[in-house]
């Protein structure tokens, strides 16, 4: 009979309902900190909940407009520079807490999206369009240009790295 159980909710399901579980003894034992358990697990997902909206939005519109062997041209192993374009600057322009892009790199991965450009992707990441203001008054402008082209360089550089060390590898 566990088998069954654990079939037909699957992992995930199991945790939601240990985790419930959890919050309904907690609550019976002191409903304030139940409470303010869920209140800050509210806010958590008032956070986070637009940009899963926008990722799983473009994972919807990159799953209706382009086929597998469009963004393989764009983004596989034949994309060449364009590829590595469209990674850095998606890096760059990309915004919301990094874990939530993992499910939309994972869906172009498995769609044939370079291990490369994934790493180059979410290195770029780092370079923050809305703080260059801030970092150009506190450093200078030399400084933010440089340090911007080197990250640029740079995750270009360990994308090929990543590259070659998953080669091989199933991926």
């Amino acid at each position: 009979m566990r088998e069954r159980i654990s079939e037909k909710v699957g992992g995930s399901g199991i945790f939601l309902l240990s985790i419930s579980i959890i919050y309904v003894i907690l609550g019976i034992i002191d409903f304030g900190i139940a409470r303010d358990a869920l209140r800050v697990l509210g806010g958590l997902i008032l956070r986070i909940a637009p940009v899963l909206a926008l990722v799983f939005g473009i994972m919807f519109l990159t799953n209706l407009l382009f086929e597998a062997g469009g963004i393989v041209r764009m983004l596989g192993r034949g994309s060449g520079l364009r590829g590595w374009v469209f990674a850095v600057l998606g890096g760059v322009i990309s915004s919301g807490p990094i874990y939530m892009w993992y499910p939309l790199l994972g869906d172009l991965k498995e769609k044939g999206m370079r291990d490369s450009l994934i790493a180059a992707f979410l290195y770029n990441r780092a370079i923050k369009i809305p703080l260059v203001p801030m970092m150009v008054h506190y450093f200078g402008w030399s400084f933010a240009v440089i340090l911007s082209l080197y990250m640029v360089i740079f995750s270009v550089l360990n994308g090929l790295v990543v590259e070659r060390l998953t080669r091989g590898r199933g991926r």
